[in-house]
């Protein structure tokens, strides 16, 4: 295709066409409805609705087909639609959200699923997944924690990547579709835990914690970028153009095709940074936006700004360029429909093999988070009780895309197909509602149900719905109904466990001591239920570890392991009764559960780190050596991770960083090396000089298996 001449033919009112995105039902003039944002009349024409350039939101290859038909009827240079979808965490069989996908530490994994779902993304007509969502995240209280792999800006890059290359493949297999890595940027910081909600932070640590994952993204080849909802310095990340002009463009090397959020062009006028659409399609333009989301603030005022010479026709046609070149990379000019098929949708959706893939990443995803010797449970039994409000119904998650609940499985059912369905009954106890207030006959109920059970499986948690955009709460602990709920019942027969269902860190504290046992599945997809019974019953073993710490109150958040030294800490961490230090009254500073943490139903030695030396000079490295031991009596896996401290710098440095990590599985008494390598790249930061660079003094190593734990040593950069 010669892009150049086509690029040549076209109208500016067919260019931004091109430059604007709609919901898919608008190609079928049947717009209405709001999905995340206004969707109200635009006072479209039908020239620019004909030569729209992309849509979002549709399902099912056969609605593809028919707008892909309608359009390249009606549009004038027969250039093919975009066809863009959040296929998040699975597209129709779904895997753990993206939190639960960083718990199981394994970026193959995690582009092992991805590759299904583009897959199953593919053949009902998707072309473009609005991810991997990347967004370093240290508030719990955020709705879309969920999305993203957790706090920690070493494990967030390894899974960008991954991501990318799942979704991506090499852009030539015919069910490669091109991933958008979002927000940029850090949209995980907005103020408050609060979702659209400012953020404001120095350019250090937003250079050094918070971009590492897009660069990571770009870097892997992603093929498109979408602007974040917020403020990054008092601008609108769509219309900031240091953000995507200097430091995307100009520092990143990235050409490819920038979008922004749904309508986040025109909520410039809101922040109070553009007063009309007239401005805010100059702000977009100017900073290297390509393409708009819901909004027509392109198609109507760039010709104006073109006529009073604010913006010129090259910076249009490279927009526009961006775009044709990826519909001719992804060749939708010779095959407009790319991979979508009807046939296929009925062969890969819910396939056995897709099915297994799930059930291994939530086997891998769950954390178990206490155990005082009731897991795992006999299936050499009479009856389990499975109580709770997520008892008998799946769990597939927030930004399921097309996964449906009903296609499931849930707890109940999975322990039902495991040791016998008779075997099973189910009470719910209560809804599962935030506010909602203990029920007595109800609670009666499931007690008078586990006394007669041997065992008791209680699910509790929040429901899918107090996840994801727009889904921020203030309240992260479980609602006093379900707390009454699960105290009730423990009394009542206590070889009972917890499974929880969340989409964020939870704060446990005024429940924990309660439970016997605890884990956490997270939002687990499409095979939840069958992956917790097999973990239930000892079938297999848990592997999963945090990626964002558990608070013990939600006061503490926003909370994270790689926090900055201050010039009074704690004596001791476990001692909040010392005054003029930096702690709270009532609480630890301390998480509950911290990061990289969870059990086993074996237990693991690892011994304090060796260094083959303690000077390095630059060029050199210094090899890590650990000695790590199964000591329990099953098979089983642990993380090895290796988190180092500079001690005194150009800039106050945090207290840990993890720097690499192994998991490893080990027989009973089994013993294994574990190898790192500490190189003048791993020492890097970006120092008072505005530089990325690795600065001369000491540093404290730790390997543990957790960011609580460990005995460190020292070595010098010369």
């Amino acid at each position: 295709m010669d892009l150049q001449a086509l690029l040549g033919k076209m109208t500016l009112e067919q260019k931004l066409a091109q430059m604007s995105q709609f919901n898919a039902v608008f190609l079928f003039r049947d717009a209405g409805g709001e999905i995340t944002g206004p969707a109200k009349a635009l006072a479209l024409t039908e020239d620019e609705l004909n030569a729209t350039g992309s849509v979002l939101n549709f399902i099912g290859a056969k609605r593809m087909k028919e707008i892909q038909d309608r359009h390249m009827q009606d549009d004038p240079n027969k250039i093919p639609l975009l066809f863009m979808q959040d296929v998040i965490h699975g597209y129709r069989t779904i895997y753990p959200v993206p939190l639960g996908m960083g718990a199981t530490w394994e970026p193959a994994l995690m582009e092992e699923c991805c590759k299904m779902a583009a897959k199953e993304a593919a053949v009902a007509g998707v072309q473009v997944t609005f991810a991997p969502m990347v967004d370093l995240v240290r508030d719990c209280r955020w709705g879309r924690v969920m999305e993203s792999t957790g706090e920690d800006p070493y494990l967030n890059c390894l899974f960008s990547k991954a991501q990318v290359r799942g979704f991506q493949g090499d852009m030539t297999g015919k069910y490669d579709i091109a991933a958008c890595v979002k927000h940029f940027a850090a949209y995980g910081a907005a103020e408050g835990g609060r979702d659209y909600n400012t953020v404001d932070m120095s350019e250090r640590s937003l250079r050094q914690d918070y971009l590492p994952a897009y660069k990571a993204a770009v870097d892997e080849g992603v093929e498109m970028l979408m602007t974040s909802f917020n403020l990054i310095n008092g601008v609108p990340s769509s219309g900031n153009k240091w953000l995507v002009d200097t430091v995307l463009r100009k520092e990143w090397g990235f050409d490819k095709v920038v979008i922004s959020d749904y309508d986040a062009f025109r909520e410039m006028k809101k922040h109070g940074y553009c007063e009309n659409d007239y401005e805010c399609a100059y702000a977009a333009l100017e900073a290297g936006t390509d393409i708009e989301m819901m909004s027509n603030c392109y198609v109507k005022n760039v010709k104006q700004l073109i006529d009073e010479g604010k913006i010129s026709m090259a910076q249009v046609d490279k927009a526009v360029m961006r775009i044709l070149e990826l519909k001719d990379k992804m060749g939708l000019f010779e095959n407009p429909y790319g991979a979508a098929s009807e046939e296929e949708e009925i062969k890969f959706n819910l396939c056995p093999e897709h099915r297994a893939l799930a059930k291994k990443a939530v086997l891998k995803s769950a954390v178990l988070l206490k155990n005082d010797g009731v897991l795992p449970l006999s299936d050499n039994i009479a009856k389990v009780a499975v109580v709770g409000p997520f008892a008998d119904k799946g769990m597939i998650g927030a930004w399921s895309c097309g996964g449906k609940e009903e296609e499931a499985v849930s707890v109940a059912d999975g322990i039902g197909a495991l040791i016998g369905k008779t075997k099973v009954k189910v009470v719910l106890g209560c809804e599962g509602t935030a506010k909602e207030k203990p029920d007595a006959k109800e609670i009666a109920k499931a007690v008078r149900l586990v006394k007669n059970s041997d065992y008791v499986v209680l699910c509790l948690g929040e429901k899918r719905e107090y996840s994801g955009e727009g889904n921020s709460r203030a309240d992260v602990t479980l609602s006093e109904a379900q707390k009454t709920l699960a105290r009730s019942v423990v009394e009542a027969n206590p070889n009972a466990v917890a499974v929880l269902f969340n989409g964020r860190p939870l704060a446990l504290s005024d429940i924990i001591d309660d439970l016997p046992a605890v884990m956490t599945v997270w939002q687990p997809g499409t095979e939840g239920g069958s992956a917790v019974a097999d973990l239930l019953f000892g079938k297999e073993n848990f592997e999963g570890r945090l990626p964002m710490s558990f608070p013990r109150e939600v006061g503490q958040a926003p909370l994270y392991y790689n926090r900055m030294r201050t010039g009074r800490p704690p004596r001791d961490p476990n001692d909040n009764s010392r005054g003029y230090e930096s702690r709270y009254l009532d609480c630890l500073n301390t998480p509950l559960f911290p990061f990289g943490y969870g059990l086993s139903y074996t237990t693991f030695e690892i011994t304090p780190p060796m260094l083959d030396k303690t000077e390095m000079n630059r060029g050199e490295e210094i090899k890590v050596s650990v000695k790590v031991k199964n000591t329990g009596s099953v098979a089983g896996s642990t993380v090895v991770q290796m988190y180092l401290c500079d001690r005194f710098a150009s800039l106050v440095r945090p207290m840990q960083e993890l720097k690499g990590f192994e998991k490893v599985w080990l027989l009973p008494g089994e013993e294994k090396d574990v190898t790192f390598i500490i190189t003048e790249e791993t020492l890097k930061f970006y120092s008072a000089n505005g530089k990325f660079e690795a600065e001369s003094g000491e540093f404290n190593l730790w390997v543990s298996d957790s960011a609580e734990k460990g005995e460190s040593v020292t070595f010098k950069l010369n």
